[in-house]
């Protein structure tokens, strides 16, 4: 995604773009795999070391809150972060090496056709993250 259209969705969430928010963006986007806050605040401060831990999680947040990542849970109940295109969508997780896929919505609206079907749920919303072992783990 484009620095510009980084700067846009913060901006439209009515969040201020800041230098430190744009740094923490850039690491989160050009990280191959899910990381936690800790992580993320570990390879922002090699960079930026001026940028303070709470400045992380509150960026995270706020980008999350914007729509370019989404929080995803870890054993232990402890989150991480991914950085997501725009547009709804749902995430295949790795349990063994971390790596994370987004998944379209056309993969998961018979599901959602399904539940309406059988138990007369009108679905609005979904959000729906896939835990287990990637293709390339399990060879």
């Amino acid at each position: 995604m484009a620095e510009t259209q980084v700067m846009s969705a913060i901006q439209r969430s009515g969040q201020r773009l800041t230098p430190q928010r744009m740094a923490i963006a850039e690491v989160l986007a050009r990280s191959p795999k899910q990381a936690s806050a800790q992580e993320l605040y570990d390879r922002v401060r090699r960079k930026h070391p001026y940028i303070g831990r709470a400045t992380v999680f509150r960026s995270l947040d706020m980008l999350v809150h914007a729509g370019l990542a989404q929080r995803l849970e870890r054993p232990g109940h402890v989150s991480a972060y991914v950085w997501c295109e725009p547009g709804h969508h749902h995430h295949l997780i790795c349990t063994s090496c971390g790596n994370v896929e987004e998944l379209d919505e056309k993969a998961v609206a018979p599901l959602a056709e399904a539940i309406v079907r059988t138990r007369g749920f009108r679905v609005d919303h979904a959000a729906l993250d896939f835990y287990g072992i990637c293709r390339a783990c399990r060879s």
